[in-house]
């Protein structure tokens, strides 16, 4: 148990804190897929219209893989997902990871 934490502290970078709910998901989606090399959680901003349970949308390729925008209880975050896997890949990977 020890090392595979070890290994999932190495693949999420945690730079700010994680909105509420967020970090559980993510550490399952590295746990599950090899295919990602990291997640970098990016800055918490409030919003308005985000409620109720996490919800995560990839929304841009970037350099090696996928920005993302997770939304919840009215906060949003931008989630840097280094990864080899495609948008539909990733979608479906991110599905099977929630609560």
């Amino acid at each position: 148990m020890g090392m595979r934490l070890r290994k999932l502290q190495g693949k999420l970078k945690v730079e700010h804190s994680i909105i509420d709910g967020l970090r559980r998901q993510i550490e399952r989606l590295i746990a599950e897929n090899p295919e990602i090399r990291s997640v970098i959680p990016g800055v918490i901003r409030p919003v308005r219209d985000a409620k109720g349970e996490v919800k995560i949308r990839v929304t841009v390729p970037v350099t090696n893989g996928w920005k993302a925008i997770a939304l919840s209880a009215g906060a949003r975050q931008e989630l840097f997902i280094s990864t080899t896997l495609s948008k539909e890949q990733l979608e479906a990977a991110l599905e099977r990871c929630k609560p």
